[in-house]
């Protein structure tokens, strides 16, 4: 049997069964990865090679602003910041259907492009909006929904360690070049949510009886620019060159920090608890990406993604049917495996196989982030699922339901994302980030 199968054999085989047994995802790609290279080579450069390859997958410059933004997002959901942009996204909402739960969507996006991470706005905006709705007669199963199909934009609207994470991986793509680029993915995303939820808002008779003045809505509005700003000085501080994401990341932090002692929403004895929490978080996904170089050389050792791809060109040459075929594996991947393993095991994989079709680098990597995001709301595995369910008080069983017109519509959007290159290179094209 050739060597690229026997390995390949060897992790495919041997990490859904250490998943099975209940072994975390990092260590059983951890350990398959590393007897798959214990085939290649002699066991003691099997072993001294993933080692070398741990350290160095985690070796990187641009990697240090994951654990920044978890911490920046971490403090910013104890520092009364989530509150102001909620506030801020009732005003915007305005008297739309169902203005409660479009006030959820557009602070799940608000709060997402600050923190960056779908996980922390689920849990800090449906925790916020959830009693909200309840109060004023939704049930909570259409409150659950809005909250878990509108939490993931906040992977694609920079800024996204998942796409800090697909930047590493895949090379000399530019962090800079896939913020922007998500940008009308993400807010399309949002808008999708917006329509369908105001279309079951209207059928189900939610109207607000909450109302404001223009004097109290601009209140609200002021009140909320200082969280908002965030945004300008962090984006803008990157493309405009004056610092670099990874310094970008530090400074959310820090003016996140501050705000919150302005706010008095956070005191000083809070710190180690918000610090603990980031760190557990940083480390298992910076151990997995670790884990996942070994992988990462496993598979270009043996030419395992040229294989791959070979074998979907024998089945056909059209282009549109080998990137739907990706869509489907990275569909079904992401409904239980996480974002950031997934982004590290299928970008090398795919990447070359989409860039001989002409697809640039950056529209692939809103593309695969895409289908990763909406596996983050799919069941078993999906985080912001559980985590939505939970802050909203419902079961999967009870929510499921009410998110198949979401599905649906995120699932539109991903083919526009697919197969229109114009909605993710048409904004770093025009601020000279990509030729």
């Amino acid at each position: 049997m050739d060597i690229a199968l026997q390995a390949g054999l060897i992790m495919l085989v041997a990490v859904p069964i250490l998943l099975i047994i209940g072994v975390p995802i990092s260590i059983g790609i951890g350990l398959s990865s590393t007897l798959a290279m214990a085939l290649i080579l002699p066991f003691e450069n099997a072993m001294v090679t993933s080692a070398q390859r741990l350290f160095i997958g985690t070796n990187s410059f641009s990697l240090l602003a994951i654990p920044f933004f978890i911490l920046a997002g971490n403090i910013m959901n104890n520092g009364g910041i989530a509150i102001r942009l909620v506030n801020c996204a009732k005003v915007i909402s305005g008297k739309l259907p169902g203005s409660l739960a479009q006030s959820n969507i557009v602070a799940n996006m608000l709060f997402g492009a600050i923190s960056g991470s779908g996980v922390a706005a689920a849990a800090a905006v449906g925790g916020t909006m959830g009693p909200l709705q309840e109060k004023e007669g939704y049930s909570k199963e259409f409150s659950a929904a809005v909250n878990i199909a509108s939490a993931p934009t906040g992977m694609l609207i920079p800024p996204s360690n998942t796409l800090i994470v697909y930047s590493t991986v895949a090379g000399s793509v530019s962090v800079s070049a896939l913020f922007i680029a998500g940008y009308i993915p993400g807010i399309l995303w949002g808008l999708g949510v917006m329509i369908i939820a105001g279309i079951m808002a209207k059928k189900e008779g939610y109207i607000s009886k909450d109302s404001y003045s223009l004097k109290r809505g601009l209140m609200v509005f002021l009140d909320a620019i200082p969280s908002l700003l965030l945004i300008v000085i962090v984006i803008g501080g990157i493309l405009k060159g004056v610092f670099t994401a990874t310094e970008g990341s530090a400074i959310a932090v820090v003016y996140s920090l501050v705000l919150s002692f302005i706010y008095r929403a956070l005191k000083p004895k809070d710190l180690p608890r918000i610090l603990l929490d980031s760190a557990r978080m940083t480390a298992i996904v910076i151990f997995m990406i670790g884990v996942s170089s070994i992988m990462s050389w496993v598979m270009a050792f043996t030419n395992i993604p040229q294989i791959i791809a070979n074998a979907l060109l024998g089945i056909t040459s059209s282009k549109i049917i080998i990137l739907l075929i990706m869509n489907v594996i990275l569909l079904v991947i992401g409904t239980f495996m996480d974002p950031t393993p997934a982004v590290l095991i299928f970008t090398p994989i795919f990447l070359p196989m989409a860039e001989s079709f002409g697809m640039h680098p950056v529209q692939f990597g809103i593309m695969i982030v895409f289908n990763l995001c909406i596996g983050t709301i799919t069941p078993p595995v999906g985080p912001i699922l559980f985590t939505g369910c939970k802050v909203g008080g419902v079961t999967i069983e009870q929510v499921f339901r009410r998110l198949i017109p979401f599905f649906i519509v995120t699932a539109v959007i991903l083919l526009l994302v697919t197969f229109l290159p114009e909605l993710s290179m048409t904004l770093p094209r025009l601020l000279d980030l990509v030729k």
